[in-house]
């Protein structure tokens, strides 16, 4: 199965200069359309189930043989 990486820069609401990645995956029909179509929905959900963060970014992408899916 492809995978696809939908990743967010999140900082916490009262320090928004403390950021990280989060990582979330999707299965890819080999592109990354899916995901950009997904993503916005995603990202609400994300972000009501964690509110004391904003996303401050996100992106799609393939994710790196490294990782652990």
């Amino acid at each position: 199965m492809n995978m696809v990486d939908l990743v967010l820069t999140v900082c916490l609401s009262a320090n928004p200069g403390d950021c990280r990645d989060e990582h979330l995956y999707f299965e890819s029909r080999g592109s990354l359309f899916q995901c950009m179509m997904l993503a916005p929905s995603e990202i609400a959900k994300w972000s009501q189930e964690h509110p004391t963060f904003k996303v401050r970014r996100w992106k799609c992408a393939f994710p790196t043989k490294d990782q652990a899916i």
